[in-house]
């Protein structure tokens, strides 16, 4: 691994834990944390009252380009990873489904983005 990669790994695994820090604040008891799958990682997965929140992280010098870091390939497969994740845990079944970004740049407070998009719907994707 190259140091710019391994800079770039610690850079993640900061602003997950900064994300974690800021949603337990905000009400969220995260369930599970890099989470693997066959179909590949979720950074955070969260409840918070009725609603299972499977959460992808970005850390980026600014918030334009964390937005453009996860594009529809990407966000396809988080959906995949989180049916696989959810398929297990039948006593989540009931929840409502949702998908966030948290958006950590420096100097400023994270950004979370509540339902950044809506798997299947193109004309809703809020990307």
């Amino acid at each position: 691994m190259t140091r710019a990669r391994r800079q770039a790994e610690a850079r993640g695994r900061w602003a997950e834990w900064l994300a974690i820090a800021w949603l337990t604040l905000k009400g969220y008891r995260v369930l599970d944390h890099r989470a693997r799958t066959a179909a590949g990682e979720i950074d955070l997965v969260a409840r918070r009252g009725e609603y299972l929140v499977f959460i992808e992280v970005k850390a980026r010098s600014t918030i334009e380009g964390a937005l453009d870091s996860i594009g529809p390939r990407q966000r396809g497969r988080i959906t995949r990873a989180a049916s696989i994740w959810r398929a297990s845990r039948p006593a989540l079944h009931d929840l409502h489904l949702r998908y966030d970004l948290v958006l950590v740049v420096p100097g400023r407070w994270p950004q979370h983005r509540r339902a950044a998009w809506i798997p299947g719907d193109r004309a809703r994707d809020l990307l």
